[in-house]
């Protein structure tokens, strides 16, 4: 029977014990879904668009990966990591939604799922955070992991 990792016998808080573990190549792609207003996807275009902070797209995948490597200071119980990698792709598909993809990666002893959804959920707030201006009416819609690979068990969604 599965189990919350994150709670003691007690059911008191606790960080995972990973100290018997062996490393092993950890990846996690996670999934953002923003959903924006016309008059904020007009000025997209398909592509970037430039702003007085800069490039959306190019600010929030910097965003996305400065909250990547900061997931343990953001969520209680994370691991503070070093990731080897971590790579954001963002674009407007055929329906007109903004898709931020990421993917992290790590050899260690605890996998990078908590990374991958944080940089999506960064990059997504960013991107709100820059069009806020011409509209309000924006919807971060879905924020998901997409699969996990390395540890004990993997992860893909149907």
């Amino acid at each position: 029977m599965r189990e919350f990792s994150h709670l003691d016998e007690a059911g008191k808080a606790k960080m995972v014990d990973v100290g018997n573990k062996k490393a092993t190549k950890r990846v996690a792609r996670a999934r953002a879904t923003v959903m924006l207003p016309d008059e904020v996807l007009k000025h997209f275009n398909g592509s970037e668009v430039e702003t007085k902070k800069g490039g959306v797209f190019q600010t929030a995948i910097l965003a996305g990966i400065m909250g990547a490597k900061k997931t343990s200071d953001l969520i209680p119980l994370c691991h503070p990591l070093a990731l080897d990698n971590c790579a954001i792709d963002i674009h407007i598909n055929e329906k007109d939604e903004m898709i931020i993809l990421t993917e992290t990666s790590i050899e260690s002893k605890t996998g990078v799922e908590m990374e991958a959804l944080t940089a999506a959920s960064i990059a997504a707030l960013t991107v709100y955070d820059m069009c806020k201006g011409l509209s309000h009416d924006i919807v971060i819609k879905e924020i998901k992991l997409l699969s996990k690979s390395g540890g004990k068990s993997d992860f893909e969604t149907k």
